[in-house]
This record gives C-alpha cells, structure tokens and sequence, in this order.
C-alpha cells in the first residue's frame, strides 16, 4: 500500500478551526500511501486547528486558495470541524475551487461538517452522503439523499460522520485516490 498513491498530489482545504484528528489522520493516511500533500486555506501563513472546543496545533499553509490551481491536484480533501467549513463557505474562492474538482470528475473526501462547503458548491444535489447529523437537514434541502453510515462513496466522493469514523474513511480516501477521476 506504500506507493498506492506514488505521483498523485492532493490537496487539503482547511482553514482556522479545523477539527484537527480530520485534518492530520487522513494527512498521514494518504502520505503513508506515496500521494504529495499541500495544504491549502483562505490565507497565507498557518491556520489553528482545535480539539473539539479546545486550540490545537497550528499547521503551515502551503497556498492560497486564491493561487491554487485545482487542475494541479489528483484529489481534495475537506476536513471538519465547526468554523472551517463555515469560514470556507463564505469565500468565493474556495468554493469555486472544491466545485472545479467535482466538474472535473476527480475525487473528493470529507467527514463531519466539511459539507457545508459542497452545499454552497451546489455538488450534493443527487449524491448519497454522510455527515455529521446537525448537517442531515442541509444536505437533503440541498438535494442530497443523507444517509446514517460509518463512510459512503457515491462516484468519488467519500464522506464519513465523525472522527470515531477515521479508520475506514482514511482507507476509502487512499482507494478513491487511487482510482482517479470518475465519469459524471
């Protein structure tokens, strides 16, 4: 499983109060499988991840959403956490860049309440898809078809509920990776 993602660059979307276990599990899971990672946020320098409602760590930002090029990268990930997806949502930028990976086909993974970011994407809209529960009511006025499991795939997208869901979220991310694009 080593070199399953030898060549593939990804991408991870994140920015101030991303539940940091979302962002440095599934990190680790697709390095570990050769892929090369790039942290991308709102703004230049670091972001502040949280444990829940307490501060974490603080992670470097690779690029800008604003200078990254989404046609440069095989997969995005979109970790949870309360403020991130929110903070990602309200920036033009950032949704244009998570709604050019669906349109290209390439897939996407996101656990807990990064989908409030597809929701403003307008990318769940006949998808199967998990969340966090408080989410349930988003995604399906958002035209989603939301489901209570561990982790779902619906044509490259992987989405899982909570960090209790890691394990088996971080192994389908490194399959669909693997995969690559998907036909619409």
């Amino acid at each position: 499983m080593a070199a399953t993602l030898q060549g593939k660059r990804i991408a991870f979307l994140a920015a101030d109060g991303v539940e940091e276990v979302e962002y440095t599990q599934p990190r680790e899971a697709v390095e570990n499988a050769g892929a090369q990672v790039e942290l991308v946020s709102l703004d230049s320098g670091s972001i502040q991840a949280f444990n829940h409602l307490d501060h974490g760590k603080q992670y470097r930002v690779d690029v800008t959403v604003k200078e990254a090029d989404a046609g440069a990268y095989d997969g995005l990930v979109l970790p949870g956490g309360v403020a991130n997806p929110d903070f990602l949502r309200a920036d033009p930028d950032a949704v244009r860049f998570v709604k050019s990976f669906f349109d290209a086909g390439k897939p996407v993974g996101v656990i807990c309440h990064g989908p409030w970011t597809l929701v403003e994407a307008d990318v769940v809209r006949g998808r199967t898809i998990t969340s966090w529960p408080s989410l349930r009511t988003d995604l399906t006025n958002a035209g989603a078809n939301w489901v209570d499991k561990e982790v779902v795939t619906d044509n490259g997208l992987v989405s899982s509920r909570k960090p209790d869901d890691l394990p088996a979220f971080c192994a389908k991310i490194v399959e669909e990776f693997a995969e690559g694009r998907h036909a619409a």
